[in-house]
């Protein structure tokens, strides 16, 4: 089971997988090194990126997070005002704190080596850290996976069955139809039977804490998307619109029936424009498609009538469980089914929360989230440059829009609908399973290769 815990990670931009996963990975090799007894012994440090990771590691941060990793920072206590400081201190003084204590020689150019051609047998985001003594002797090795999300795992356990719970949770579901099941006859709302799942894991004033520690996360990110401006980092001079697009609508005050839709575009691109420059965002489910539920949980929050802090906790957890159904049978990662798998999971999210908040019914959301994810099945990762810019942000704003869509036709109905969410679900695997890798964040196909013969 995947808990809103692990679905709502507060991090870094630019990327959940290409950044917040190698930095994870590397902290984690760091602290072994520290936990073994070794790291008086290292005097040098070799990082392979491989596949995807090698492809567009550049354009996401991912040398800039293992060099964070190492030197023993996590992604929700990094800051990301001095992030790239300490990364730039270690490039020029080519010496690296590793794991905060040790000092040791480190050259960014020739210690990280992107790797293009090397297989990567169990997922296409794979990075191999070794720690090597002054003799050249080889002290410990690591190969990880990042899996999409921020969530990683060491390279041997990718494809295991995961081990079993070690709390006996009260809904062990599996997919749409047990969940919906499992909730008629318990009598709960999906809101309800996640929050049972989560509070037989934590106390109910630590799931109430970081429900409120994400909610308060995705809304400074989206204030401080508007207020910022300025251009993008990554050498396509791509310059932020959010503050001037607000500016336009704070200016226009029109009240069109359409406007709302520029509104959620904002509040997305906002939080899009944060993620591409490093700035502070919660996966949600990666960072990729960071701002569809932030600007459908502010739309909700700014927009409709009796809208409070209890229907933002139903958001997140209805979300939760629609996040979970992707995350167990599917993927959310870019590289392994395209942008399907984020943009479209975080609609598909985004709109069973807003259903949710609105009052549906647990047939109505589970149609929600059916619906969001239908209509981006087949959507390609081609990110221009290998940076999460153009298509990203944008599509972000799609996204959001999609959603409030989606919910708002499930709300219509009374549930019943042709599709049901798990064959949807496998649609999407199997899509994705099909698709090329040149269109699954590699920047080897689609707009990535296009955009100079336009």
């Amino acid at each position: 089971m995947i808990s809103a815990f692990e679905l709502f990670k507060i991090g870094i931009g630019p990327s959940s997988s290409h950044t917040v996963g190698p930095m994870v990975a590397a902290a984690a090799f760091a602290e072994r090194l520290t936990s073994d007894g070794v790291l008086g012994r290292v005097a040098r440090v070799e990082v392979a990126l491989f596949g995807s990771l090698a492809w567009t590691g550049k354009g996401h941060g991912t040398d800039k997070a293992v060099i964070l990793g190492l030197s023993g920072e996590r992604p929700r206590t990094v800051d990301p005002d001095r992030a790239d400081a300490l990364v730039a201190g270690v490039a020029a003084e080519r010496q690296l704190s590793l794991a905060g204590h040790r000092l040791i020689g480190f050259d960014p150019e020739t210690d990280i080596l992107f790797d293009s051609k090397a297989p990567t047998p169990k997922h296409p985001n794979t990075l191999a850290l070794r720690a090597y003594a002054a003799d050249g002797a080889l002290i410990a090795e690591e190969r990880w996976c990042s899996i999409g999300g921020g969530f990683v795992a060491p390279e041997e356990d990718v494809g295991r069955p995961a081990p079993p719970e070690e709390v006996a949770l009260p809904y062990p579901f599996r997919n749409a139809r047990d969940l919906l099941a499992m909730a008629e006859t318990a009598g709960l709302s999906i809101t309800g039977l996640v929050a049972a799942n989560e509070r037989a894991r934590r106390p109910a004033a630590e799931v109430d804490e970081h429900l409120d520690g994400v909610i308060d996360t995705m809304m400074a990110c989206v204030d401080r998307g508007i207020a910022t401006s300025g251009e993008l980092p990554g050498g396509l001079k791509v310059k932020r619109r959010a503050r001037a697009i607000h500016q336009a609508l704070i200016a226009r005050n029109a009240r069109t029936p359409h406007e709302i839709m520029d509104w959620v575009s904002l509040y997305a691109i906002a939080v899009n424009e944060e993620n591409a420059a490093g700035g502070r965002v919660v996966t949600a489910p990666t960072n990729g498609a960071a701002g569809v539920v932030p600007a459908t949980l502010r739309y909700y929050r700014d927009h409709c009538p009796g809208a409070d802090r209890a229907g933002m906790h139903t958001f997140l957890l209805a979300a939760t469980a629609i996040g979970a159904l992707f995350k167990m049978n599917a993927s959310i990662s870019g590289a392994e089914v395209g942008c399907q798998g984020e943009v479209g999971v975080a609609c598909s999210m985004a709109a069973a929360g807003l259903c949710a908040a609105l009052g549906g019914s647990n047939a109505q959301v589970e149609n929600a989230a059916e619906i969001g994810m239908e209509h981006h099945l087949g959507m390609t990762c081609d990110p221009i440059g290998g940076l999460v810019q153009v298509p990203c942000i944008e599509r972000n704003a799609f996204g959001a829009i999609s959603a409030v869509n989606a919910a708002s036709l499930a709300l219509h109905g009374d549930g019943t609908h042709i599709v049901p969410l798990d064959k949807v679900i496998a649609t999407m695997r199997e899509t994705g399973r099909d698709m090329a890798s040149k269109y699954k964040e590699t920047s080897l196909g689609g707009l990535a290769v296009n955009l100079p013969e336009c």
